[in-house]
C-alpha cells in the first residue's frame, strides 16, 4: 500500500509541474491557456441545450393541441371591448410566440414578430387608465426590450430593402453601377449575419420567447373593467391622438432634415391606426342615423395606414442615406464618390416628395380637434352593442 501511494504522488508531482507557470509569469499564466477552450466548450454546450429546450417546447406545444387565441384586431358580434382587448393581447403574444418557436422563414418571423409587438404597445398605451401608469411603462418597456432582441435584423432586411427599391425607381442611373451592385452585395451578406445574430441564434429566440411568455402571464390575470362602449380606452385613445396631433405640428413647422420630428410622429400614427383596428367591428358596420353603414373607424385606420407607410419610407430612406454617408466610402465597401453622391441625391429627392405627401395626409387624419375626435369614435364603434 505504501508503495502505491508513492507512485501515485509521484506521478500527481509530475503533471502538476507541466501546469507551473513559466518564471515571472505570474500564477494565472498556466491557467489563462485553458480558460478559452473551456469558455468556449460552455457556450457551446449552453448553445445546444437552449436550442434542444425550444424544439422540446415546440414539440409539446403542437402535442398538446390546445387551440391559439384568436388575435385578429376588431370586434366580434355582441363582443364587449374589455374581453376583445383581452383577447387580441393573449392572440398577439400567442402569434409571436409561434413565429419565432418555428421560424422557418426567417425574414417573415423578425416582421410578423415586430409587428405583434407594435400592436401590443398600443393595445398596453390606450388601456393605461386600466392597467395605471407604472404598469403601462413597464409593459412598454418590455415589449421594447423584446423587439431590441431582433432590431438588428430588421434594420439589415431594411437597408436592403429600401435600396433594391431605389434601384427599380431609378434603374438607368442605378442598376449598371459597380458601386451600387459593391453595396448590394455587402448589405446582404450584413443581413445574413444579422439574422445569424438575432432570429437563427439559440440564445436570442429563448430570451425572445421568454419575455413574450411572461407577457402572455400577466395579461392573463388582467382585470379590465367590463364598462359600456368605449369607456375603459377613451383616456388613452385622446391621449394618442393628441400626441399624434402633436407630432404632425412640430413635423409642420420644422426645418432642415426633419428626421427626427417625422420618426416620432409615424411611432403615433401607427399606434392610432392599430387601436383604430381593435375599435373596428369585424361583423357589419354600424348604422348611421341616416341608415348607411358607418365606416368611420375603417376609413380612419385606412387613413392612418397610408400615412404611417408614407412616413415610413420616408424614415426607412433616412437610415440609408445616413449609413451610406457613414461607411459605403470605406472598405469593404468602397462605392466609388459618384455613386455616393447619386444614390444620396436620389434619397434626399425622394424624402421631399414623401414628406410634402405625408404632410398633406397629416392634415386630413389630424384636422379635428381631440374632443371631436373623440365623440366620433365613440359614436362609430359598436363595442359593447
Amino acid at each position: 500500500m505504501r508503495t502505491d501511494r508513492t507512485a501515485i504522488r509521484r506521478r500527481l508531482a509530475i503533471r502538476r509541474g507541466a501546469h507551473n507557470p513559466p518564471s515571472g509569469g505570474g500564477k494565472t499564466a498556466g491557467h489563462r491557456s485553458i480558460l478559452a477552450p473551456l469558455a468556449a466548450t460552455i457556450a457551446a454546450t449552453v448553445a445546444v441545450g437552449v436550442g434542444v429546450a425550444l424544439a422540446r417546447a415546440g414539440r409539446e406545444r403542437r402535442s398538446a393541441r390546445t387551440p391559439r387565441t384568436d388575435g385578429s384586431l376588431g370586434l366580434g358580434p355582441g363582443e364587449r371591448l374589455a374581453g376583445a382587448l383581452k383577447r387580441m393581447a393573449l392572440g398577439q403574444s400567442e402569434d409571436a410566440i409561434e413565429q419565432l418557436e418555428h421560424a422557418d422563414d426567417p425574414g417573415r418571423a423578425v416582421h410578423e414578430t415586430r409587428k405583434a409587438l407594435k400592436r401590443l404597445r398600443a393595445l398596453v398605451r390606450v388601456l393605461e387608465g386600466e392597467l395605471g401608469r407604472k404598469a403601462t411603462a413597464r409593459e412598454n418597456a418590455a415589449l421594447a426590450q423584446t423587439g431590441r432582441l431582433l432590431a438588428e435584423a430588421r434594420d439589415a432586411e431594411v437597408l436592403l430593402a429600401t435600396l433594391d427599391a431605389l434601384i427599380e425607381r431609378h434603374p438607368a442611373k442605378l442598376a449598371g453601377r459597380k458601386g451600387v451592385a459593391r453595396l448590394r452585395r455587402h448589405l446582404a451578406q450584413e443581413l445574413m449575419l444579422a439574422r445569424r445574430r438575432t432570429i437563427e441564434d439559440p440564445l436570442t429566440r429563448a430570451r425572445a420567447l421568454g419575455e413574450l411568455r411572461a407577457f402572455r402571464e400577466r395579461v392573463l390575470v388582467w382585470d379590465l373593467s367590463d364598462r359600456q362602449g368605449i369607456a375603459i380606452v377613451e383616456p388613452g385613445l385622446q391621449r394618442l391622438y393628441t400626441n399624434g396631433r402633436e407630432r404632425w405640428q412640430d413635423a409642420e413647422d420644422a426645418r432642415g432634415d426633419r428626421t427626427h420630428e417625422m420618426h416620432e410622429w409615424r411611432k403615433r400614427v401607427k399606434d392610432l391606426r392599430y387601436v383604430a383596428e381593435m375599435l373596428e367591428s369585424r361583423g357589419p358596420a354600424p348604422t348611421r342615423k341616416n341608415g348607411k353603414p358607418d365606416q368611420r373607424l375603417h376609413q380612419l385606420a385606412s387613413r392612418a395606414d397610408a400615412l404611417g407607410e408614407l412616413l415610413g419610407d420616408e424614415h426607412d430612406l433616412a437610415v440609408l442615406a445616413a449609413w451610406i454617408s457613414a461607411n459605403a466610402g470605406r472598405r469593404p465597401v468602397r462605392a466609388g464618390r459618384g455613386t455616393r453622391r447619386t444614390l444620396l441625391a436620389l434619397i434626399a429627392r425622394r424624402r421631399r416628395e414623401l414628406r410634402r405627401q405625408a404632410l398633406r395626409e397629416g392634415e386630413r387624419l389630424y384636422r379635428a380637434r381631440p374632443k371631436k375626435f373623440l365623440r366620433r369614435v365613440r359614436a362609430s364603434s359598436r363595442a359593447g352593442a
